[in-house]
């Protein structure tokens, strides 16, 4: 988000996104983390206190110039020791300590410190590797607009309208084909879910809430409403955004089509709180870059094989210095064996957004309503592919229903097509990558109309086509038909 007047940012003037007063990201370099700093989640968990320092040295003579107040703690755990109260700082493998995961601190300060010029003294020291401010991320509704409620009559015809958009990239007989694997876990980081909502009940796995945002990370301008501070396994949505896209890929069908990823399960973690900005009537979706990455980690380490991400920043708008968001996180997912999958943005521009431009990650666009790339889709090279983006009909909060518009929207039908992938090879008694899986997605994908402009990918998701091309590449024919009914179609 670029930072508009009316959130000015003294501590970080030079900044054009928004980062919280007072906040710090800093990453040791290889051998210089000390090991005894505890994890944020143990301290706000109060099974241990946070430090007041890093390293007892330099780094810590450089933070306490800018600031008296000092508290420290990781931003993740150790995959070993995830169970472990008061020691999940303890046991990070190779793989945490290559990808800086087991290195990277978040510093609290004072708010009027000035942030700029303390990471710039940070990055000088031989012992950092990388230092940033602690960016938030802000995520919309798009251009949510209202279905029908969920009266008899008028659900029906919002389920009518939620068949459109999965027709269009053969799902119908998708899952016909293949049904999905209910023990594979697809997570969605977003903002939570409404797990009492009749398309997502018994859809749903034990999921978990990692926003620690509140007043003094903001700016006096943004309301913060809702759960905010607490460490807690409820990841209950509050926007709405994270509710359409677990729909879209795990919905039980009971008035919508079913979800995209068949009987796969919906693993929500909850990392952006709501806000209300100055100027927009609905709530946002807001959350720090370390609180996503910590939920990111957890979900990998939780066994998710497929991971939806539909939240961005732009590269454009960071410092040429800064760590580029959630790369060491997506390293470690890719690392683990995840397929990832992430929404392109919603700009309208040829521009890398971060994690969807990150190398691995699967890049998804719009699909406009006439067949082509919806106007605002965020374009480039790194696109892989475009699935349904405009008013795509899913469920709301409480027990209602809406049409939403957003490459955020669009990611999770290819997430969905993933873990059927994923779960077709299983049933063959075989294995896949996430760069296989994005191959085939890729040529499977129908092509765009001529004179479509480059950089929207390799055209338009094909689920049934996909499954298909993954059938000859495992080699082993079809496997059994699916042991679940096909989806049901509302009468017309």
């Amino acid at each position: 988000m670029n930072a508009p007047r009316m959130l000015a940012m003294p501590w970080a003037p030079t900044r054009q996104l928004y980062c919280a007063p007072g906040r710090v990201l800093v990453k040791m370099t290889l051998g210089e983390a000390p090991d005894h700093v505890p994890t944020a989640r143990d301290v706000r968990a109060g099974a241990l206190d946070a430090l007041r320092g890093i390293d007892g040295g330099r780094v810590d003579r450089v933070l306490k110039h800018f600031s008296d107040k000092l508290t420290v703690a990781r931003v993740h755990g150790a995959a070993a020791s995830r169970s472990l109260a008061g020691a999940r700082h303890r046991g990070f493998d190779d793989l945490e300590q290559a990808t800086g995961l087991a290195r990277t601190f978040r510093v609290h300060l004072d708010r009027d410190a000035q942030v700029d010029d303390l990471v710039d003294a940070l990055r000088q020291l031989g012992t950092v590797d990388g230092a940033s401010p602690l960016y938030l991320t802000l995520q919309s509704m798009a251009a949510a607009v209202a279905a029908p409620p969920s009266r008899d009559g008028q659900a029906a015809a919002a389920a009518r309208a939620g068949w459109a958009s999965r027709e269009r990239i053969g799902l119908p007989p998708a899952l016909e084909m293949e049904p999905g694997d209910s023990a594979l876990i697809v997570a969605v980081v977003d903002t939570g879910v409404c797990a009492t909502h009749p398309e997502l009940r018994r859809r749903l796995r034990p999921g978990f809430d990692t926003v620690q945002i509140g007043a003094k990370d903001v700016a006096s301008s943004i309301q913060l409403v809702g759960d905010l501070t607490d460490e807690d396994r409820s990841p209950d949505d509050e926007v709405g955004h994270g509710t359409a896209c677990a729909t879209i890929i795990g919905g039980a069908g009971t008035r919508l089509p079913p979800g995209a990823g068949g009987a796969c399960h919906v693993l929500p973690i909850r990392v952006l709180g709501s806000a209300r900005m100055p100027g927009r009537d609905a709530p946002v979706g807001i959350g720090s870059i370390s609180d996503i990455d910590d939920g990111m980690k957890r979900a990998v380490d939780l066994g998710a094989v497929v991971i939806n991400m539909s939240f961005g920043t732009p590269v454009a708008a960071l410092d040429p210095h800064d760590a580029v968001p959630h790369l060491d996180v997506v390293k470690y997912a890719l690392a683990r064996g995840c397929v990832l999958v992430a929404a392109s943005g919603n700009s309208g521009r040829e521009e890398p957004i971060v994690p969807a431009a990150l190398e691995g990650v699967i890049a998804v666009g719009a699909l406009g309503e006439d067949g082509r790339p919806a106007h605002f889709s965020t374009s480039g090279s790194h696109v892989a592919l475009a699935a349904p983006g405009e008013r795509v009909v899913s469920a709301g909060l409480k027990d209602g229903y809406q049409a939403v518009t957003g490459t955020s929207f669009a990611a999770p039908f290819v997430t969905g097509a993933a873990a059927l992938l994923v779960s077709r090879v299983r049933r063959n008694s075989t294995t896949t990558d996430a760069a296989t899986v994005r191959r085939v997605l890729c040529e499977s994908a129908r092509p765009w109309p001529p004179g479509t402009p480059a950089g929207h990918g390799a055209g338009t998701l094909d689920v049934a086509a996909a499954l298909r091309r993954m059938d000859r590449e495992t080699g082993d024919g079809a496997p059994p038909g699916p042991t679940t009914e096909p989806p049901r179609r509302p009468e017309r």
